[in-house]
C-alpha cells in the first residue's frame, strides 16, 4: 500500500508543467528597451481578476530588473488567451486476468486522478510603442485545474509568467 501512495504522489508531482515557445526580430537592439505599459485595451478573453492576476505576475517578474512600468513605455504589453476543457490525463491503470491452460482471460479500467482541467494557451506580445510593431513574442501551454481557488489561481499565473519572461531579453 505505501509503495502504491508512493507512486501516485510521484505521478501527480510530476505532471507536465507549462511549456514556453518564444519568437522576435532577431536583429532587435533590446538596449533602448527600460519602460513598459500594458496595452490600453486588452482583449484577453479571460475574466477580469485573471487580467489583474497576469498584470500583477508580469510586474512581479521585472521586479528585480531593469524594466519598470512607467509613463513614457518604449513597450507595451498585449496578452490574450485561449482555453479548452479537458478531462484529467492521469489515471491509474487496475487490472485483473487469470487463466489456465491455453486460455487466458484479463480486463482492466483507467480511473480518473484529479478532475477536468482547463488547457490554456496564453500569448504575451511586446509591441514597440514607438513603432507599433511586435518585437517579442511567447507562447504558453499550460493546465490548470476547473475549480481552481484564487490562491492557486494566483500561483499558477505567478509560475507561468516567470517561466515565460525568463526568455526575455533574448540572448543574441
Amino acid at each position: 500500500m505505501k509503495l502504491f501512495a508512493a507512486l501516485v504522489l510521484g505521478v501527480l508531482l510530476t505532471s507536465c508543467g507549462a511549456t514556453v515557445a518564444v519568437d522576435y526580430e532577431k536583429q532587435t537592439d533590446w538596449s533602448p528597451y527600460s519602460n513598459y505599459q500594458f496595452y490600453p485595451n486588452i482583449d484577453s478573453g479571460l475574466s477580469e481578476l485573471d487580467n489583474k492576476r497576469i498584470k500583477k505576475a508580469i510586474d512581479s517578474a521585472f521586479v528585480m530588473t531593469k524594466y519598470e512600468r512607467g509613463e513614457n513605455p518604449s513597450f507595451l504589453i498585449n496578452f490574450y488567451a485561449q482555453e479548452a476543457l479537458s478531462n484529467s490525463r492521469n489515471t491509474i491503470g487496475l487490472g485483473m486476468g487469470g487463466g489456465g491452460g491455453n486460455v487466458g482471460v484479463g480486463g482492466s479500467v483507467g480511473i480518473p486522478i484529479g478532475g477536468p482541467t482547463i488547457e490554456q494557451q496564453i500569448t504575451i506580445d511586446f509591441i514597440d510603442a514607438q513603432k507599433d510593431q511586435l518585437i517579442w513574442q511567447a507562447i504558453v501551454d499550460c493546465r490548470l485545474k476547473e475549480k481552481a481557488t484564487p490562491e492557486q489561481k494566483d500561483a499558477h499565473y505567478l509560475k507561468v509568467i516567470q517561466k515565460a519572461l525568463k526568455k526575455f531579453p533574448p540572448k543574441n
